[in-house]
């Protein structure tokens, strides 16, 4: 089984801010970090350090050379990210002092792909392949339709949630994960089991997970809920958690369909990325985990 995450490349400039900055004011930036992100890099990233065998598909400009390196450095098979004439993508995160975010992403190069290149990448994988999406590149609905079509699973991580999300084909989604956000966009629900409740009651077929920050994590597939608690941390920086979770969450589900398991193993590898500083530099590796859970006994 390998993974095929299909995603976004970015370069994450990162402002540290005594607080988020609200509409019409103007704070000043206690520091500026630069980060390699996106969440198609974190996620593939977050996935290799998790053990799974991980091949990125993607577009950068010629300035995306490093960030090429970094996916290569963990261990992501680059054979089918491209070099176009556009920018590479960017992100805009403003980080306070309590480690919480806010975040703006241009897609640049992102925007870039097309469905040839598109064709030409998922015919170089079949059954059980997993393709890994997020909502930050061109072009999504037709990957999960060609990618359903060809047998292989689709996971989806619906973020940044806009308009666009309203044609893909979700009922060809095996695995949605999102947080308590985007689950309130996407169905008009705040209460978390209102969330899944109209997700699952929409598609009873897909394996959902509700990411709920410091109040853990919750899963769903048809009657079936499981819940998780987090890892109380001393929070740095949220910016990769998500990304974190997804990749050690979907390498250990994928593998031994058990929720329960995929859960606590995620929760424990966000609290230690949400720990430091950065995106995809905060993602620990699988040993890590390990030596936490031993630190806890």
């Amino acid at each position: 089984m390998r993974f095929l995450c299909f995603g976004s490349i970015n370069m994450d400039y990162v402002y540290r801010v005594a607080h988020i900055a609200a509409p019409g004011e103007t704070v000043s930036s206690l520091g500026l970090s630069l980060f390699p992100g996106g969440k198609g890099l974190n996620q593939s990233i977050a996935l290799a350090r998790a053990g799974a065998e991980v091949y990125h598909a993607g577009m950068i400009g010629a300035d995306g050379s490093l960030l090429l390196q970094e996916l290569e450095r963990a261990g992501v098979d680059v054979r089918f990210v491209r070099t176009t004439e556009e920018r590479t993508g960017n992100a805009i995160i403003q980080v306070d002092d309590l480690g919480q975010n806010s975040i703006i992403v241009h897609r640049g190069a992102n925007g870039k792909n097309t469905k040839t290149f598109v064709d030409h990448v998922l015919s170089h994988f079949a059954p059980p392949d997993v393709v890994v999406l997020q909502n930050e590149i061109n072009l999504n609905e037709y990957i999960i339709h060609c990618a359903h079509e060809k047998g292989m699973r689709v996971a989806l991580n619906p973020s940044p949630l806009d308009a666009e999300l309203a044609l893909y084909p979700l009922e060809e989604v095996d695995l949605l994960i999102l947080n308590e956000t985007e689950g309130a966009g996407m169905t008009g629900e705040g209460e978390p089991s209102k969330i899944l409740d109209r997700l699952s009651g929409r598609y009873p077929k897909m394996h959902i997970v509700l990411t709920l920050g410091e109040s853990g994590s919750l899963y769903r597939r048809g009657r079936e809920t499981r819940i998780c608690r987090a890892h109380p941390v001393r929070v740095v920086d949220t910016t990769a958690a998500g990304d974190t979770y997804l990749g050690y969450f979907l390498e250990n589900f994928m593998r031994n369909g058990d929720p329960a398991q995929a859960m606590e193993i995620a929760s424990r590898a966000a609290a230690i990325a949400i720990s430091r500083k950065g995106a995809s530099p905060s993602i620990p590796f699988r040993e890590e985990l390990d030596e936490l859970e031993h630190g806890r006994r």
